[in-house]
């Protein structure tokens, strides 16, 4: 039998429109597809609680697809270019092949295993699996990456659709069994306390789980009122593929494609505001490519010195969705129990933390990182950054969200906070997004506390907006 080759899954846990997986079984070999659960290596962005719960799943569902096609899913753990060394000793592998990921650790890693596996005589190749466009192909007139949004997308769209997705293939042949983990082993799952119940009831991963998503939100008329309902929380007005994205179950190919279809020649408004945000993903790839220090530091370099408050109670209150601003803690607690938060919401709390609580944004981004089922290096990074004021195309500090103004023009009946804050339940429309202003007898009506049942606002956004742009001024006349 010819020596097999090893197709190495990470963020792209699928058999349709993956490329390794394509040019290994075009090799002619044997497969022995591998995922190596490298979580043992230090580093500040091993995979959160949330992920590690989707991941677990969606394993489960990659496993019994390729066991359908013929193949069996090897599991390893370990710092992964020690395992892969194992693996290709275990099954006399000679090719490796595998879907690029675009972070600064991850290309650093995969460059090294590439030349190692080279220099041995094997041969060692890497696709693009997660991007409609690699991060150096879509650049200005001087060969530069984009710092702002709008002009990438008119580039991106004047160069035409990016290629037709690949189907999955009919078989996968595969090589000979090698030892492998049991995934209950790897214990990615939540037990005491098992808080992964509203996770489970919310979300399908894996493949299938995907496509049934994405066709199902086709089916309605979600594509059409997407640009006027995806700031809606309180509707069903997205599409809901982030962390089907980000664990790569579905490729992004497939999904403009599939918009393409659907929307035929002309596109709505809907459909070409979709598209736009599948290519603001592309950004935020972009951004972490060409800015290896994302994650961790802001791309102005001015806001490094933004005098911060320190504050572990209200830190802790933001956290737990007990801030006292309805719109706030029903987006916290909406992502403690389903691991998602609505992406205008994601504004919003983002901008109470760093603006009205003047905490630092990685705060933010690190309790995201944990809490988050679709928590994506760039896409995480970028976003906060954004919020902060200190990233590429960011909104500017100055644009500081009104908790209690956003709730009445995204949530204007009060549904979304009904939903997550059901204590403030029966308060009628006009107050619910502001219970300090009811009278006593309506609180009294509705069953409500201020600062026993609910709290009472942690802080003032009046005063706190004013702190905010005088700390705003000292890091501008520091950089004047």
């Amino acid at each position: 039998m010819a020596r097999p080759a090893i197709v190495w899954f990470r963020n792209d846990l699928r058999l349709a429109d993956n490329p390794a997986l394509l040019a290994a079984l075009e090799s002619g070999k044997p497969i022995l597809p591998l995922y190596i659960l490298d979580d043992v290596t230090p580093g500040d962005w091993a995979i959160g609680g949330a992920q590690r719960w989707w991941l677990h799943h969606s394993l489960t569902s990659l496993a019994a697809r390729l066991a359908e096609k013929g193949a069996r899913l090897i599991l390893k753990r370990g710092e992964a270019s020690a395992v892969m060394d194992t693996v290709i000793a275990e099954s006399g592998a000679d090719a490796v092949y595998w879907n690029r990921l675009y972070d600064a650790p991850s290309r650093t890693r995969d460059g090294r295993i590439k030349a190692s596996l080279t220099e041995r005589g094997l041969t060692a190749e890497s696709f693009n699996g997660a991007m409609m466009r690699e991060p150096w192909e879509v650049t200005t007139k001087q060969g530069t990456p984009y710092g702002v949004f709008t002009p990438m997308w008119k580039m991106f769209w004047s160069l035409g659709d990016p290629s037709i997705p690949m189907p999955a293939p009919e078989t996968v042949p595969g090589a000979p069994e090698i030892p492998s983990d049991r995934l209950n082993d790897w214990t990615l799952l939540p037990t005491k306390p098992d808080w992964a119940g509203g996770l489970r009831e919310a979300w399908t991963p894996g493949e299938p789980g995907a496509h049934d998503r994405f066709e199902g939100f086709l089916a309605g008329d979600g594509l059409d009122r997407y640009d006027t309902q995806r700031n809606r929380p309180d509707l069903a007005g997205t599409s809901r593929m982030s962390p089907h994205l980000r664990f790569g179950e579905i490729s992004p190919r497939h999904l403009w494609h599939r918009v393409r279809q659907v929307s035929g020649r002309e596109l709505s408004e809907g459909a070409r505001t979709y598209l736009q945000e599948l290519v603001w993903r592309e950004f935020s790839y972009q951004l972490v490519y060409h800015n290896d220090a994302l994650p961790d530091e802001p791309i102005k370099a001015d806001f490094a010195d933004f005098p911060w408050e320190t504050d572990e109670a209200g830190l802790e209150a933001w956290r737990r969705g007990q801030t006292g601003y309805p719109i706030v803690d029903a987006g916290m607690r909406e992502l403690y129990e389903t691991g998602w938060m609505h992406n205008r919401v994601r504004m919003i709390v983002g901008s109470f933390l760093i603006k009205d609580l003047m905490l630092p944004w990685q705060l933010g981004e690190r309790w995201f990182w944990g809490t988050l089922v679709d928590a994506d290096i760039a896409s995480n990074s970028a976003s906060w950054q954004w919020v902060a004021g200190c990233g590429a195309d960011a909104a500017p500090f100055f644009r500081i969200f009104n908790p209690v103004l956003q709730g009445e023009k995204f949530d204007p009946n009060g549904d979304y906070v009904r939903k997550w804050v059901p204590e403030l339940a029966a308060l009628p429309a006009r107050l619910i997004h502001k219970p300090w202003e009811a009278k006593g007898d309506a609180l009294r009506r509705a069953g409500i506390i201020l600062g026993d049942s609910y709290p009472a606002p942690i802080v003032d956004h009046g005063m706190a907006r004013k702190r905010a742009l005088e700390a705003f001024q000292q890091i501008k006349k520091g950089a004047a």
